[in-house]
């Protein structure tokens, strides 16, 4: 006999917030690309948390434009942010976003 899921209890529904859904979805929007992934996995899994877009095309193998261009959208975002020390941009992947972007490419 087949078991039947009990009717869920329509009080204890409670929608994500209107503007929390909509800060997610565009958050979703800037990740869900796979070289912003991958550039985002060589960010965090760098030996200080952070690479200059030069690094980033080495590592992956791209042009500079390309990766300038992916990052920016992460910036944009608010995922990634930019550090000016001396004459390199380093970036980074933004602190209060770090354990979200960290679980998200486990």
């Amino acid at each position: 006999m087949p078991s039947v899921m009990p009717a869920p209890d329509a009080d204890a529904m409670v929608p994500l917030p209107r503007a929390a859904a909509e800060g997610l979805a565009r958050t979703l929007r800037a990740v869900a690309d796979p070289t912003r992934l991958q550039l985002l996995s060589v960010v965090i899994d760098s030996t200080d948390g952070r690479a200059t877009i030069g690094q980033l095309a080495d590592a992956l193998g791209l042009r500079q434009p390309t990766v300038t261009h992916h990052a920016r959208i992460l910036v944009e975002d608010g995922v990634l942010r930019r550090e000016r020390v001396g004459k390199f941009v380093w970036l980074s992947i933004a602190p209060d976003r770090l354990a979200a972007i960290a679980d998200l490419l486990r």
